[in-house]
């Protein structure tokens, strides 16, 4: 087809079959089998390498003018089946496939984000939120979700700046870049840098209260102005990047707060006679008054950041719980799947437990540490009699397990702790007689 005729020789000589027919598709034969037009279907924003459109190596003419049509018609199609798409699966919904509680939390982001989607918000400002309440209870996994949710490419649409490593004057270099003369001028600040390469990125700020206050000022331009100048002079716009810090400022009072809200909440179900554990606890009919956050939080906030216009340019404040009993069941269970599967996928073991383990693991959470808490406990108390009854080898292969509750002693008010039995074919079942490890003396 192309003259190459001593290509053709070499594939001769390699053994080629000179009858092999290729798979090359006519796309005109094929839009007139379907009666569409050729280009119908096809992605005319799609980027080679270089990131390039088929446009971009179009002649000026037909071609040009067909794929320019073409590429408007096709981004109107695209919102449209993006916004069928959210009325299908709402945020909420994706959200809560994710995270385990923090309904108040997720429907906040949620309304937010779907009034920045529709056109109705502030096109002059990013959307800021503050994401308050206590270690490993959600904030981090609810800002990534909602990167996952806004970029099809979460590597470049989700950035994460670690604020503690900003608590030096110093540091502000870091952030935006040396300025011309400086050590590191060139390489340019971290922010800066992937802001450039994606201006409407959802940006994480972790620990923000640890920030040096410069740093602050600089973020406050950022939220104020939709704006950031680098330090080379350059000015990077990202007026629809979405903005979300996260603090542990006032975790225990929210804490507490929200341990007293679901206290009352629960006697409240239980005067109602409610006999169901999902009807008892139920957190979304939890909510923290506007009086907690003006006479509590707020103060606190004012008295940490110093400055009302860096509160003032927050869209919002986001509340985190601490997890309610029925919660915490789903957290522990979610644990003993995840080591369920590695047990199956490294040694073929099946692993099964009964209702009242995870009552019994739901007990070691801290509501400091949260959702951490749960899975040190089915470390300490599942995994490590696991693991030693792996080494001392009381697992026989493709064994099932079933993990259950047992007093020490029925006539002693001991606590009661776990115990792994082997389950046989015929539902008969072995308790395993696990030896606690040697202590360094002997």
């Amino acid at each position: 087809m192309n003259r190459q005729h001593s290509v053709i020789k070499v594939l001769l000589d390699a053994g080629a079959d000179p009858n092999a027919g290729d798979e090359f598709n006519n796309v005109y034969d094929t839009s007139r089998e379907k009666g569409i037009h050729s280009l119908e279907g096809a992605n005319p924003m799609q980027t080679n390498g270089f990131g390039h459109t088929a446009r971009a190596y179009a002649k000026e003419g037909e071609v040009s003018k067909v794929l320019l049509e073409w590429e408007g018609k096709f981004q109107e199609a695209q919102a449209r089946r993006e916004a069928e798409e959210r009325r299908k699966f709402p945020l909420e919904r994706r959200l809560k496939e994710h995270i385990i509680g923090q309904e108040g939390a997720i429907n906040t982001v949620a309304s937010a984000i779907r009034r920045k989607e529709n056109g109705w918000y502030d096109e002059e400002h990013p959307l800021v939120f503050l994401f308050l309440g206590s270690s490993g209870i959600g904030k981090t996994e609810l800002a990534k979700q909602v990167a996952r949710y806004m970029h099809k490419d979460v590597k470049k649409g989700f950035i994460r700046m670690d604020m503690s490593e900003f608590q030096e004057k110093h540091e502000v270099a870091k952030f935006i870049g040396s300025p011309p003369g400086y050590v590191g001028h060139e390489e340019g600040g971290q922010l800066t840098k992937l802001l450039r390469a994606c201006p409407n990125a959802v940006v994480l700020f972790d620990e923000v209260d640890k920030a040096h206050p410069d740093v602050l000022t600089i973020m406050l331009q950022l939220f104020d102005e939709g704006r950031l100048t680098d330090g080379k002079g350059k000015t990077i716009e990202c007026k629809d990047a979405i903005f979300i810090m996260t603090s542990n400022v006032a975790s225990d009072e929210i804490a507490e707060h929200g341990m007293q809200l679901r206290q009352e909440a629960e006697e409240v179900s239980r005067r109602k006679l409610a006999d169901n554990l999902e009807d008892v606890q139920k957190s979304g009919d939890v909510k923290i008054s506007r009086q907690f956050k003006d006479n509590v939080i707020r103060p606190i906030l004012k008295a940490h950041f110093r400055r009302d216009e860096f509160l003032g340019r927050i869209n919002e404040i986001v509340y985190f719980l601490p997890f309610c009993h029925s919660e915490l069941l789903q957290l522990v269970s979610k644990e003993l799947s995840f080591w369920a599967k590695k047990a199956k996928q490294r040694h073929d073991i099946t692993l099964q437990w009964d209702r009242p383990v995870l009552d019994l693991l739901a007990g070691g959470y801290n509501m400091h540490y949260g959702a951490r808490s749960i899975k040190h406990e089915v470390e300490r108390r599942v995994v490590n009699q696991l693991a030693a009854a792996y080494e001392q080898e009381l697992l026989p292969k493709g064994c099932t397990l079933r993990l259950s509750v047992q007093s020490e002693d029925p006539t002693e008010h001991s606590a009661p702790n776990l115990r792994l039995e082997v389950v046989g074919e015929d539902r008969s079942s072995r308790t395993l007689d696990i030896r606690p490890p040697l202590s360094p003396e002997h």
